[in-house]
C-alpha cells in the first residue's frame, strides 16, 4: 500500500467559517504557522445572518473590522419582538455590559468570504475543497488525512494542534466519536430569502424582527433585513407542528406566515423568488470540548437554537479563547484546556441555554413583553440579547435560571 506524503505544520484549523477565520488570524498575528482546511468552495450559503454586538469585539481583535465595515452590510442596532398586537424592542446601544452597541445583518456567503479573505491577507494559508477523512491523535503530534476534492489526491498533515471550526460539518466529533445527542427537542427550520419590499411604518431595518405565532407560542419567525432590499425569512417549530401542512416547503412557510397577521402585513408586498430550504434536528452536543491535541470551536462543539442568533457569537468567542490559550501553549506555557477553555466557554453557552429554554416554555417571552420592567432590568436582558452572556457582573448572567424564574413570576402577577 502506497504511503501518503506527510506535511508538517504547527497548527491546523478545520473550516474557514467565522470561528476558523478568526482563530487562524489571531494565531498568525502572534507569529504562528497556520493552515486552514475547508471542505467547501467559498462563497457558500449559510444561515446565522443576524450578528450580535459581541461578535464585532472578536472581528476587531482579529484585525478584520475595517473590512467588515467596508462590505456594505445592513447596520443592526437591536432586536424587535412581536406577538399578536404586542410589540417591544431592545436597543443594543442601551445595555448593561460595556462593549459594541451596533453590529450587522449579513448575507453569510459574503460575510464569511470577507473574514476568510482577511485571514489570508494576514498570511494564513487557506485551502478550499479539501476534506479531512481520518484523524489520529494517538501520537504526540496529531495526524490528519486529507483528500483534495478536485482530483482525489490524498495526503496527511502532522501538526502540533488542531482547532475544529467545521460548524455543522462537525469533523472531529464524527471522526473521534465525540458526538452526543442534544437534550433539546427536535425542531425544524424552514427558510428563504425574499425581495421584501417592506413599507410598513413600524418596521425597523436596523433590527432583527422575531415574531411569535399568535396561537402556538413555541413557533416563531425570523425576519432579517439586508442592505439590498432583501431579507432572510424563516419559521422554527417543533417537528410535530408541521404535521398536516403542505409538503411543498414554500407553501408551508407561506401558510405559517399567513397565520401571523402582524408579520403577514409586514411582508404583504414581498416577492418570493428564492427556493425555500429546511434544516431538521440541528441542535447538537459533544462529550468533550477539548482533548489531547485539539479543541472544538462553535457549532462543531454545541449548537442550541437559532432564536437569539447566539451561534456565531459562541463560535467567535470560542475562537478567541482557544487562539489565546494555544498561543500561550505554543510559547511554552502549561495550559489547562478544561478549566481555561471548556468550563468558561460553557458558562456563557449555559446562560444562553436558560433563555432559549425560557423562550420555548413562554417564561422568557413574558419577560420580554413585560411593560412594567425597570430600565435597569431591561438593560441587563439587553446585554444577553446582544451576546454578552459571559459578563458575570450581570445578575441575569451570574444566576440566569433563578433570576429568570423570579422575573417570570413577577410578570405573571401583572
Amino acid at each position: 500500500m502506497k504511503s501518503l506524503e506527510v506535511e508538517q505544520r504547527q497548527v491546523v484549523v478545520i473550516g474557514a467559517g467565522p470561528s476558523g477565520a478568526i482563530a487562524s488570524a489571531l494565531l498568525k498575528r502572534n507569529g504562528h504557522d497556520v493552515l486552514v482546511l475547508e471542505r467547501q468552495r467559498f462563497p457558500r450559503f449559510s444561515i446565522g445572518e443576524s450578528l450580535l454586538s459581541h461578535c464585532l469585539d472578536f472581528v476587531e481583535e482579529a484585525g478584520m473590522l475595517e473590512a467588515v465595515q467596508a462590505a456594505g452590510f445592513q447596520t443592526k442596532h437591536g432586536a424587535a419582538f412581536a406577538s399578536g398586537e404586542r410589540y417591544t424592542e431592545f436597543d443594543f446601544r442601551d445595555k448593561f455590559t460595556a462593549g459594541k452597541g451596533s453590529t450587522y445583518q449579513v448575507q453569510r456567503a459574503h460575510f464569511d468570504q470577507v473574514l476568510a479573505d482577511e485571514a489570508a491577507r494576514q498570511g494564513v494559508e487557506v485551502r478550499y475543497e479539501e476534506e479531512i477523512f481520518a484523524a489520529d491523535f494517538s501520537a504526540a503530534r496529531p495526524r490528519l488525512s486529507v483528500r483534495r476534492l478536485a482530483d482525489g489526491h490524498e495526503y496527511q498533515v502532522e501538526c502540533g494542534f488542531v482547532l475544529d471550526g467545521s460548524g455543522y460539518g462537525r469533523v472531529l466529533p464524527r471522526l473521534l466519536d465525540l458526538e452526543l445527542p442534544s437534550d433539546f427537542p427536535v425542531r425544524r427550520a424552514v427558510f428563504t430569502h425574499i425581495e421584501d419590499r417592506i413599507d410598513h411604518p413600524a418596521f425597523d431595518r436596523e433590527k432583527i424582527l422575531i415574531t411569535t405565532h399568535p396561537e402556538m407560542r413555541d413557533v416563531w419567525f425570523w425576519t432579517i433585513p439586508f442592505s439590498n432590499g432583501r431579507c432572510s425569512l424563516g419559521v422554527v417549530a417543533d417537528a410535530k407542528r408541521y404535521q398536516g401542512r403542505d409538503v411543498d416547503l414554500e407553501a408551508c412557510l407561506k401558510q405559517f406566515v399567513a397565520e401571523a397577521p402582524s408579520l403577514a402585513r409586514v411582508l404583504e408586498n414581498a416577492v418570493w423568488d428564492t427556493p425555500v430550504r429546511e434544516i431538521n434536528g440541528y441542535s447538537a452536543n459533544v462529550k468533550a470540548l477539548q482533548g489531547p491535541g485539539f479543541a472544538l470551536l462553535g457549532n462543531a462543539a454545541e449548537f442550541l437554537d437559532p432564536v437569539f442568533s447566539s451561534g456565531v457569537t459562541i463560535a467567535m468567542r470560542s475562537a478567541s479563547m482557544a487562539a489565546g490559550l494555544l498561543h500561550r501553549q505554543l510559547s511554552g506555557e502549561a495550559v489547562d484546556w478544561e478549566n481555561e477553555f471548556a468550563i468558561p466557554l460553557k458558562r456563557g453557552v449555559d446562560t444562553f441555554r436558560v433563555y432559549v429554554e425560557g423562550w420555548y416554555d413562554g417564561s422568557f417571552q413574558d419577560v420580554i413583553y413585560y411593560e412594567k420592567a425597570s430600565d435597569d432590568i431591561r438593560r441587563m436582558i439587553c446585554s444577553i440579547l446582544a451576546g454578552y452572556a459571559w459578563d458575570e457582573k450581570n445578575p441575569y448572567v451570574a444566576e440566569p435560571r433563578r433570576r429568570l424564574r423570579v422575573l417570570a413570576e413577577l410578570c405573571a402577577q401583572g
